[in-house]
């Protein structure tokens, strides 16, 4: 690759500060820009379609502004008995979901899109994490809740942080995909678009 495109923009789609500190992991210095994206799944979309579809508009949201720039969208959702789960945005809701996930497994699909508009590049991923729940009572959850705060996080569940001790096991083939940003995967993409990593 040329000189000039490692000095090309870099720039994450996205207004999570989660995934802005897992981008700083890279030591590529880039920008932030919070996309224009409705987040509202379609009528019977599977949630693979969901995430794929989301992480992309991200991107693409932000491409006309930026077409000679590397943009990068993610996006997630906690799946449970092939029933999509969000973000619950109160207490009551969180509470609702960790206690459908208590003793189950729920699978969080964390999808990546990196595109180029001048040089056409595009790059899609999904990564599948598998959280195994144990048993959780309510104070449990209670307690949890008050000390993490995962009112705005797919399933309610913070696994870098407290959340942690609610599960048996976690399975992942990229670990920083359930945090909100695949680095595995996107280390390749921004590999193949002509960054240096590391």
């Amino acid at each position: 690759m040329s000189q000039q495109s490692h000095k090309r923009n870099l720039i994450l789609a996205s207004s999570s500060p989660y995934r802005k500190t897992l981008l700083e992991r890279l030591g590529i210095p880039f920008q932030v820009n919070s996309p224009d994206v409705d987040e509202t799944p379609g009528h019977g979309e599977a949630p693979e379609g969901l995430v794929s579809r989301l992480a992309k508009s991200k991107a693409v949201s932000l491409a006309a502004q930026f077409p000679l720039a590397v943009i990068i969208g993610s996006d997630q959702v906690a799946v449970c008995d092939g029933e999509i789960v969000g973000k619950p945005h109160t207490v009551d809701a969180a509470i609702r979901q960790l206690e459908q996930f208590s003793g189950r497994t729920v699978l969080f699909l964390t999808a990546v899109c990196v595109i180029c508009e001048t040089t056409a590049f595009e790059y899609q991923r999904i990564v599948t994490t598998e959280a195994c729940f144990r048993s959780l009572s309510e104070d449990e959850i209670r307690r949890y809740i008050e000390q993490d705060r995962p009112l705005d996080c797919a399933g309610s569940f913070k696994s870098e942080a407290a959340g942690i001790g609610l599960l048996n096991a976690l399975k992942a083939d990229d670990p920083t995909a359930i945090v909100g940003l695949p680095l595995i995967a996107l280390s390749e993409a921004l590999r193949s678009a002509g960054f240096k990593v590391p």
